[in-house]
């Protein structure tokens, strides 16, 4: 294989445009578009990795019921194998519904068994046999980010290079001393703007950034319109946005991680890379979803911004 994705996989609900503010007091209104498709920040971009052409395997959990038969039917079906996506027993599939409203959302997540996923559902021989091991939602995985430094410190031992988005973290505490260990053994974090800035309390995106590669990895930030940047700690490269008529940017961050991992993989150096993800995530907001509109490698080359 070429690529272990570790994470969260669960469907998604997603509804919208709906028009701010939301309304309770049993009102109910009408949006025009509604999905239920495959989400998860680890699941989506094992899924653009997958349609840019590499092997991939995804490890985590899912609970015994139908919603966990459909994210196992949606990854395998997307060519990603999961036999080692662990069936729990006692605890439910997650289950998020996003509300789209423009460029934004909101994410509500019931999070069933991803608090019960640890490392110990990730196979070493498996970590050990790849070449990259990517890890998403840092803190939508409590037990599993305790144990993440280890798994990554395995795949280095084994010449692989590591990958991490934190995605956002539900309590707001962000919390660094659990984070600062992985990012010693992890060679790419990918968090977005509003992460970078949450992480470390300053206000622009360039310094946020140069702040945690100087912990150790090279950050690639996702910027929405803007763009993205890589920070070494004392170099930054940038790549603009595709101008594209989007439909949501559910997954977009995801697929632009697909897209650095499947870039860097193949040889590409980081200002190539980092319009490859960026034409990937860009090209990503096209349909409802995550994976309706994932690019494959020759749409993403054609796509990216010269």
């Amino acid at each position: 294989m070429d690529l272990l994705v570790i994470g969260d996989a669960n469907p998604d609900v997603v509804i919208g445009p709906v028009d701010q503010p939301i309304l309770f007091g049993q009102r109910e209104r009408l949006v025009p578009t509604g999905s239920l498709v495959l989400g998860g920040s680890a699941s989506i971009m094992a899924c653009g990795a997958a349609r840019l052409g590499l092997s991939v395997a995804f490890a985590g959990r899912v609970g015994d019921d139908p919603a966990g038969d459909f994210v196992r039917t949606s990854l395998a079906d997307r060519g990603v194998n999961v036999d080692a996506l662990v069936v729990d027993s006692s605890l439910p599939t997650p289950l998020t519904t996003i509300l789209t409203s423009g460029n934004d959302r909101a994410i509500l997540t019931s999070p069933g068994c991803l608090p019960s996923t640890t490392a110990d559902d990730v196979p070493l021989d498996l970590v050990r046999s790849v070449r990259h091991v990517h890890a998403a939602s840092f803190y939508l995985l409590p037990a599993l980010a305790a144990g993440l430094a280890g798994i990554f410190k395995e795949a280095k031992a084994a010449k692989a290079t590591t990958s991490l988005d934190p995605n956002d973290d539900p309590t707001g505490r962000w919390d660094r001393s659990i984070l600062d260990p992985v990012l010693r053994v992890t060679d790419y974090f990918l968090p977005n703007a509003a992460e970078v800035l949450a992480l470390t309390g300053h206000h622009q995106v360039e310094d946020a950034a140069g702040i945690l590669a100087r912990r150790g990895p090279l950050v690639v930030v996702k910027n929405g319109v803007d763009g993205a940047i890589a920070h070494t700690g004392s170099k930054v490269v940038t790549a603009p946005a595709l101008k594209v008529d989007t439909i949501d940017a559910v997954g977009a961050g995801d697929s632009f991680d697909a897209g650095w991992v499947a870039a860097v993989l193949n040889g590409s150096r980081p200002g190539r890379a980092l319009a490859i993800a960026a034409a990937c995530g860009s090209l990503s907001t096209r349909a409802a979803g995550g994976t309706a509109a994932q690019p494959n490698w020759n749409e993403a080359i054609e796509g990216m911004t010269p």
